[in-house]
């Protein structure tokens, strides 16, 4: 008897990918609670409930089976992207706005996981970024600097009602180190002078740089399991490291080191988590590396001469635009052919 292909077969499964990626966060969402409160958790529990709803609605018009699809965990990653994008004490609205966007928009507009070309999660983020722009700097201090550690009843309320009773909340909130740095070069203070202020700690943005650190170790776990491709961090990584160290040598008054941009907003986020969605990402070798180093030159470019201080969302989607061109380009030769 003559066995027919795939001879070749293992326990791999997107539900289990997405478990995986899903585990990888976990330091990173321990680190987040530990220097801001409780409200990423709170954002993230709406956020699922909001995918639940939104899921199932969508999935109901489209007739297609409910179960399956919910239970495939494509979606939750989606939420955690956004989770830990938006302000942690942000209004429960703004989470169920950018995960509605993500999935309706995102996702079943271009006919569910697997065919949508843009990154949803950096799609819903981005839709709110442009939509309430200062809802989004509204972020919260860490604890240690705002002295105000809000019990999950407080964070609750904050979310719910905007505002907690015998507490200031101006007291709690503030700008971000890239804010800070945007803010301050349009006012004449130099990168130099921003890196004092008590949001940055040894010249690293404090609370950031702890939690970008855990990024790296799932990101890690993740390379380790080969869960995701090398090309995708080193691309990108390198690329802004490079670029961040030629400009700062050139003027370190206005440009910050390397250091800060690598860890400041969700570089590392992107880096081993958005980035290496295997649906709206480069799927060639080659293409990998250049989608990634596209997506480096792009954030860059963005946080210094752009209108918004990190840029991550914009860069991401416009490089997904590019990604049948890359791949057209990058693909490997075929076995046999002759030039």
């Amino acid at each position: 008897m003559i066995n027919t292909s795939p001879f070749i077969h293992d326990n791999n499964s997107v539900q289990k990918l997405m478990f995986k990626v899903q585990l990888a966060l976990l330091p990173a969402l321990i680190v987040h609670v530990y220097f801001f409160g409780y409200g990423i958790v709170i954002q993230w529990l709406l956020g699922l409930i909001t995918f639940l709803i939104v899921e199932s609605i969508m999935l109901k018009l489209r007739n297609r089976p409910v179960l399956p699809f919910i239970s495939d965990l494509t979606a939750v990653i989606t939420i955690s992207g956004i989770a830990f994008c938006i302000p942690p004490n942000s209004s429960w609205w703004l989470i169920v706005t950018a995960v509605s966007f993500a999935l309706i928009f995102g996702k079943h507009l271009y006919g569910g996981m697997g065919y949508n070309p843009f990154n949803p999660a950096m799609l819903g983020y981005a839709f709110i970024l442009i939509s309430f722009p200062v809802e989004i700097t509204q972020w919260s201090l860490p604890i240690a600097i705002s002295g105000q550690e809000l019990t999950f009843i407080n964070t609750l309320q904050l979310i719910f009602t905007g505002n907690i009773p015998n507490i200031n909340i101006d007291q709690i909130t503030g700008a971000t180190p890239l804010n800070s740095m945007k803010t301050g070069l349009t006012t004449g203070t130099t990168i130099l002078q921003t890196l004092n202020l008590p949001i940055f700690d040894n010249n690293l943005p404090y609370a950031w740089t702890q939690i970008n650190i855990a990024f790296i170790l799932g990101g890690l776990w993740l390379l380790f399991t080969r869960a995701i491709n090398w090309q995708y961090p080193i691309g990108f990584l390198g690329t802004i490291a490079l670029l961040a160290t030629i400009f700062h040598y050139i003027d370190p008054h206005t440009y910050a080191p390397a250091s800060v941009h690598l860890f400041s907003g969700g570089i590392m986020l992107a880096a081993f988590f958005i980035i290496t969605d295997p649906v709206t990402s480069s799927t060639t070798p080659k293409g990998k590396l250049v989608f990634a180093i596209g997506i480096g030159c792009l954030v860059y470019i963005i946080r210094n001469w752009g209108a918004f201080p990190d840029g991550i969302s914009f860069a991401v989607l416009l490089l997904n635009m590019c990604v049948p061109f890359i791949d057209q380009y990058t693909a490997p030769r075929v076995v046999g052919y002759k030039k």
